[in-house]
């Protein structure tokens, strides 16, 4: 069996984002099971025309040639081409291969609100956020969308979202990303909180970081580093003389255990985003018994599994997840709910049920 994955990116070459986590760690571990498996991506500065990492086949095509895509999903040559959220090359993919199984995972699906919210808050500037926009949002891709096989969400809140947006006849599956969850954790003795993302514009770091001004005695740490290289500076201009705050930048989690081992020690994940579908960083971090503090809550994990904040007063919520150790149980009901929903082995078996069912052209 060979599957193509499409993606706009796989967390590597400066690209790090969780649609390029969730399609790396399939990848990853289709390949443990002996499946060969090739993804087509956008191709980023010093990524070569084809390349392999971690097992997987990675087709390059310039960005600004998005037709050159077609050579590459032919040689592909894949029984089933998986997108991992709709984008022009999910398109170009039934038109090159019409004979093969195609499928949709909705990992972040926007409406138009959400784009203006992009557009408000772009990672780079303007133009990229509507670059993206036409890329991934135009009526080619839709009209792609709606002849695809089977669709998959991984939010159950995405569910009513895309049937609604690209006008299916029947609601999407859920189908959870995988999750490598540790065996056990050891939470720091003293008050631990983090922050996981891109230090971006629409994820607002700076809320974070005035939260580490509010609770002095108080260990923070923010892990990430922005497409904005002037913005990043200032932010870190700005905010990086507090002693109780320590800016990490980047960290691979695919080229060791420094991102698990933050996690494992935190108390509190912070996510200060203007919006998300359902981030990696919230099952990760629940998944690591950490409490959820956020004025988003995709899936309830905010309101069930730490504190969901509604007025953007984010220091009452942290105040309320330290009193009394309330984040304790908050990250051990969060643990749970991961273990049996998103775990690594079960998520994989899924996708594998999934494509063995359409059988071998």
């Amino acid at each position: 069996m060979k599957i193509c994955l499409i993606s706009v990116e796989i967390f590597a070459w400066g690209k790090y984002g969780g649609f390029g986590r969730s399609t790396r760690m399939i990848g990853r571990e289709l390949v443990k099971r002996g499946i060969d498996v090739t993804a087509i991506v956008p191709r980023r500065a010093g990524q070569k025309r084809v390349e392999v990492l971690d097992g997987i086949r990675v087709l390059g095509f310039e960005p600004r040639r998005p037709f050159s895509a077609l050579e590459l999903i032919r040689v592909a040559d894949a029984d089933i081409y998986h997108s991992q959220e709709p984008s022009f090359t999910t398109y170009l993919s039934q038109r090159s291969m019409p004979g093969r199984k195609h499928i949709v995972t909705f990992r972040d699906t926007r409406d138009i609100k959400d784009w203006w919210i992009e557009l408000l808050h772009p990672s780079l500037n303007y133009s990229q956020v509507i670059s993206n926009f036409i890329y991934e949002d135009n009526f080619l891709v839709h009209s792609a969308v709606r002849k695809a096989e089977r669709w998959f969400t991984a939010a159950q809140l995405l569910i009513p979202k895309a049937r609604r947006k690209y006008r299916l006849p029947r609601d999407p599956e859920f189908l959870p990303s995988p999750i490598l969850i540790p065996t056990n954790v050891e939470k720091s003795e003293s008050p631990l909180v983090c922050f996981v993302g891109r230090l971006d514009r629409r994820k607002r770091p700076q809320l974070f970081f005035e939260l580490a001004e509010q609770f002095p005695d108080v260990r923070f740490e923010a892990v990430g580093e922005g497409r904005d290289s002037t913005w990043e500076r200032e932010l870190k201009s700005k905010y990086g003389h507090l002693p109780n705050l320590y800016i990490r930048g980047f960290v691979d989690q695919f080229g060791g255990s420094e991102l698990s081992s933050l996690l494992a020690r935190s108390w509190v994940l912070v996510n200060t985003s203007a919006r998300e579908g359902l981030p990696t960083s919230f099952v990760e971090a629940a998944g690591h018994g950490c409490a959820i503090l956020s004025e988003i809550d995709p899936d309830g994990f905010s309101s069930q599994f730490g504190c969901h904040v509604t007025d953007g007063d984010y220091a009452n919520g942290l105040r309320l997840l330290l009193q009394d150790f309330n984040w304790r149980e908050k990250g051990l009901r969060g643990m749970e709910f991961v273990r049996r929903t998103f775990s690594l082995s079960d998520s994989i078996d899924k996708h594998i049920h999934i494509y063995e069912g359409f059988g071998r052209p």
